[in-house]
């Protein structure tokens, strides 16, 4: 019998992420999947994201009963394992049988037909030997309790613990191992009502009063969503672009994909916007999705950016490591490597450096990551403004302030939104992805 659609279709995701270091998440939006029906693209999506989410604990459970070390193994071959494993593990709804039958049939459609007696043998005994156990320490959570229970790194969880403490630790472990909201920003009642309209349901934002949660439906598949009045952004994200604030001439210096920009613009429609991005084909992408007619995208480097200056509004959303955003991208806790985080500083540093150039006097830069590592969020801006007497750091609550009084911000507990004078939301903590953010101004 042919593999099943969905199980082939997670199969060949599962391996350009491996092989490819592609992002799930932009190949299950791809064209191939709107040939499935929605079962099966759903079927899809829960094995891929349920096998990058749990990876190490499903490594466990196929080594445990495999006599060749899983680095051994061909990727087709250990790919088509942990499709099935995850299945037997995770998805109770399916049956183990099934699960183990297509995955051997998916490792001699990869042309590995000599693994095949092997992939079943292990395959039945995960079956029959089911989940590891994981023993939790006299003490209680510890960081390698907490890595092997919710699946992460160990080096990754212990810079956590060590920098956010045990419990928002965990919070941030159990919160990357769920599926996250999908929080939409739109510009009105007008929209609102239209997407209702077209059947999707949704709730108001715990974070902006202009944000709304999907709790039914495919926003995706509205009028709305197609025109580019609905950005799908989470609420995190939306609030780094509130902090930016309105001027009359801004400029977004990692502008890709674009969300951030458009809240920018529809917070500033009469004023004059820049969006730089460093690569053509995501500059094209940027001009698609951004469609308002004050903003111009612009393909250049960051560094050397061919513009005058004399911004009153300057964000700087740097490249970063991505670890607070992993219920999304959770293949990102795989591939980071702690030395990355070092050659990441640099580079922000670098940008962000640029970027205060851009500044008129008197204007304000909005530095953010989306990423919960020091080296990347307050330690890149203390070294930027270590000796530099030009630039001052404001404190974040101002902002926050001016915002909740505006009635733009949905919550009254600012402390849980701040590290010091920094923006910082810690996912688990906030329903939300975790971002930091630096305002800092030029002197006039």
């Amino acid at each position: 019998m042919p593999v099943s659609p969905a199980r082939a279709a997670a199969f060949d995701i599962l391996l350009r992420v491996e092989q490819q270091d592609a992002y799930a998440s932009e190949l299950l939006h791809s064209e191939r999947l709107d040939k499935l029906s929605i079962a099966d693209r759903g079927l899809t999506t829960e094995i891929v994201m349920g096998v990058l989410r749990w990876r190490s604990r499903v490594d466990d459970a196929i080594a445990a009963q495999s006599s060749r070390p899983l680095d051994k193994l061909d990727p087709q071959v250990l790919t088509a394992l942990r499709l099935a494993a995850y299945q037997i593990l995770y998805l109770s709804r399916v049956p183990a049988r099934a699960a183990i039958n297509e995955s051997v049939d998916l490792v001699k459609r990869a042309r590995k037909a000599s693994a095949a007696p092997f992939a079943n043998a292990v395959l039945r005994k995960v079956a029959e030997a089911g989940a590891p156990s994981i023993e939790a320490g006299a003490s209680g959570s510890t960081a390698a309790i907490l890595a092997r229970e919710f699946a992460h790194p160990e080096w990754l969880v212990e810079r956590w613990v060590e920098h956010l403490g045990i419990k928002n630790a965990e919070a941030v472990c159990r919160h990357d191992q769920r599926i996250p909201t999908t929080s939409i920003r739109i510009d009105g009642a007008e929209v609102e009502a239209e997407i209702r309209g077209e059947g999707v349901e949704l709730a108001s934002g715990a974070l902006l009063t202009s944000a709304r949660v999907v709790t039914n439906g495919d926003v995706t598949q509205t009028r709305a969503y197609k025109e580019g009045r609905v950005f799908i952004q989470d609420e995190a994200s939306q609030l780094v672009a509130a902090l930016v604030g309105k001027g009359s001439r801004l400029l977004d210096c990692c502008a890709a994909p674009g969300s951030k920009t458009a809240a920018i613009a529809s917070r500033n429609p009469k004023a004059e916007i820049v969006a730089v991005e460093l690569h053509p084909h995501r500059s094209e992408l940027l001009r698609r999705r951004v469609r308002a007619a004050n903003v111009e995208v612009i393909t250049a480097d960051a560094l050397e950016l061919p513009l005058p200056g004399g911004f009153d509004r300057v964000l700087a959303d740097v490249p970063c490591s991505g670890t607070g955003t992993l219920a999304r991208n959770p293949e990102i806790k795989w591939r980071l490597k702690p030395e990355v985080l070092n050659d990441l500083h640099a580079k922000q540093v670098a940008i962000l450096r640029a970027a205060l150039q851009q500044l008129a006097p008197g204007g304000r830069a909005v530095y953010s990551t989306c990423s919960l590592e020091p080296e990347e969020n307050q330690a890149v801006v203390e070294e930027v403004l270590q000796g530099n007497s030009k630039f001052n750091l404001l404190d974040c609550r101002i902002e926050l302030q001016r915002l909740r009084s505006d009635g733009e911000l949905a919550t009254d507990n600012l402390d849980s939104l701040l590290d010091e004078k920094y923006l910082r939301t810690v996912p688990g903590v906030r329903p939300c992805d975790g971002f930091f953010a630096a305002l800092l101004e030029r002197q006039s």
